[in-house]
Parts: C-alpha cells; structure tokens; sequence
C-alpha cells in the first residue's frame, strides 16, 4: 500500500468529518464536535472557503481503493507586522495505527511548501500543553511562540459582547 496526499473536494465532506471526530476521540473531546458535513460544504467548498483540507489516503494499487489514514486542514490568516499571510492549521490527524509512518511528516511539509509558495510569514499551529505530539511538531523545527498566550470567547460570552455592539 502507498500514502497520496490530495486536496479535499467537496464529495470528501463526510471523510472530512469523520476524520475530524476521530481527532476529537483521539483527544477526548468527542462531545464537542458540532460540525456537520453542511457546515463543512458552505464552509470549505463554496466562493469563498474558509478553509481548505488535505487528505493522506492509503491507496491499494491493484485495485484502486483508497482509504483516508489522515487530514491537515487549514487557512490563512494575516500578518499585519509581516505584511504577508501566515498559514494556520487547525487540524492535524493521522489514524493512531498508521503514526510513525511519516504521514503527519508528510501533512506538514505540503502545508509548508504551500506556506512557502504562497509567500507565508509562518506555517502556525497551537497544540494543548498536554498534547503528545508536541515533541514531533519540535523534531520538525516547529517552536513555541514565544510568551503568547491564545484567548477566546464563544457561546453565550461572544453573544453578550455582541450585543453590545449596538
């Protein structure tokens, strides 16, 4: 069996999810996937995507046959100091019995050339403290962002803030 890397098309959008809840498992965070494959397809495949996604997917020679054993999905965002965009991913997974492969390797690196390509400042990612692969991110000269710490704000604090507004 060989690993191919490709895009996601839109017919991908239920493997997209899939793959996605198996990360929320791998982190025991199943309960907090709300996306559905509609979110998924406005979202990524429409005039405007907000993000994009590359799969790794085992494929069988002799018959054709390909199943999906990873996924790096991921958009740009802006450096206003740099002047340039950055590319940040959001998600990376590869199936626990295919790690140590070199898939997530391989995830990575096609993000950086993107990254490179596409005139990015920095290829981006935050990972919990807690989080095993923060050792491979480190083997692949990934460093942590200095004394940056990430914030946030959703559900019914982000609606109140809205609501001030006006």
């Amino acid at each position: 069996m060989m690993i191919e890397l490709r895009p996601a098309v839109a017919a991908d959008a239920t493997t997209l999810l899939d793959l996605i809840r198996r990360l929320a498992e791998a982190q025991d965070a199943a309960g907090y996937v709300e996306s559905t494959v509609d979110d998924l397809l406005r979202d990524g495949f429409g005039p405007a995507p907000r993000f994009h996604a590359l799969l790794a997917e085992e494929v069988d020679p002799a018959s054709g046959r390909r199943v999906p054993v990873g996924l790096a999905l991921y958009y740009f965002t802006y450096s206003t100091w740099a002047g340039r965009p950055n590319l940040y991913i959001e998600d990376l997974y590869v199936d626990p019995d295919r790690r140590g492969d070199g898939i997530g390797r391989r995830l990575v690196a096609a993000l950086a050339k993107e990254a490179v390509d596409g005139n990015c400042a920095r290829l981006e990612l935050a990972v919990k403290t807690d989080n095993r692969a923060r050792a491979f991110y480190e083997r692949l000269g990934m460093v942590r962002k200095g004394s940056w710490l990430p914030y946030a704000i959703a559900d019914d604090a982000l609606q109140t803030l809205a609501d001030t507004a006006g």
